[in-house]
């Protein structure tokens, strides 16, 4: 490394500590809120597209194994209606066999230029095969090709093994003007129970609404910060 950068660098660790950002938000309370978190989300995320916010659907997505060590990692909403939220992977990926064993997962959109941020958890199940395929018809060919030839997850010797399974791959559609879905690869939908809107405030103060789901269908909660 060379000796700028290794100044530069122990100069932001030494930073750290003081590193803060003035959250300078509206106020955001119960009247406010849209009748459903599904509307309140989507107009959140309106927001975000308004705002230039770069992959506004960007969420975090956490998971857990079946001993319950954690992961997280970023994925795409592709889906967002009153069932829940979806996102595209491969079935064999690391992710899906959290989801498989523990049925449960959590995503965060973080919009952080917005001081905003909106969490979801819930249960979790498969989006059915006719939903997947409309999805996937609408895929660029390219992420088409590399979902059927990326072993999502698994240890592979070096970049030149993806790059020739790709090779493979386009050998074998090349001829082929629909590429079908592949048999392990599809949606998973969180069903949520609950969902907070998290919105920045001066003093650390922030506003924290939640839609928390019971028998009787929502109730609105406020957190402190």
């Amino acid at each position: 490394m060379m000796p700028e950068i290794e100044d530069q660098v122990e100069d932001a660790v030494v930073r750290l500590p003081g590193m803060r950002v003035a959250y300078d938000g509206a106020a955001f309370d119960e009247s406010a809120l849209a009748a459903t978190w599904t509307d309140q989300l989507q107009g959140w995320l309106n927001q975000a597209v308004a705002a230039g916010i770069a992959e506004p659907n960007a969420m975090v997505l956490a998971t857990a194994d079946a001993e319950g060590r954690p992961s997280s990692r970023t994925v795409l909403c592709k889906g967002l209606d009153d069932r829940g939220v979806v996102f595209y992977t491969n079935y064999t990926s690391s992710k899906s066999h959290d989801l498989t064993a523990t049925r449960y997962a959590s995503v965060t959109f973080p919009w952080y230029a917005l001081h905003r941020q909106v969490h979801v958890r819930g249960e979790v199940e498969k989006v059915g095969v006719k939903e997947t395929a409309e999805y996937w018809a609408q895929r660029p060919r390219g992420s088409q090709l590399g979902a059927w030839a990326s072993p999502q997850s698994r240890v592979v010797d070096g970049r030149r093994a993806l790059d020739n399974a790709l090779h493979g791959i386009e050998r074998r559609f090349a001829d082929v003007e629909q590429i079908p879905a592949p048999p392990h690869w599809g949606g998973w939908r969180i069903r949520p129970d609950l969902v907070e809107f998290w919105q920045g405030r001066e003093d650390r103060m922030h506003d924290r609404l939640r839609y928390v789901r019971n028998d009787d269908g929502w109730n609105i909660e406020r957190v402190a910060p």
